[in-house]
């Protein structure tokens, strides 16, 4: 008999499977770290800024013209 905290899970053969105690902390705490890890990874994309490229400037007289 299944409580309500409980999730019924089928395979593919019909039989029902279930998950032990042991792998799904493992699976949770793998879950836990990756979405720590993202979460760092979006908050840190805000923080880095990356300077402009600098822009090239002309200097007023040093045109020549092109001879072809």
């Amino acid at each position: 008999m299944m409580t309500t905290n409980q999730q019924l899970e089928l395979g593919f053969n019909g039989t029902q499977t279930r998950i032990f105690g042991r792998r799904r902390e493992t699976r949770m705490a793998r879950a836990q770290w990756w979405f720590a890890k993202m979460r760092a990874a979006v908050e840190n994309a805000w923080q880095e800024q990356v300077a402009p490229r600098p822009e090239q400037g002309w200097l007023p007289g040093t045109t020549r013209p092109l001879k072809a």
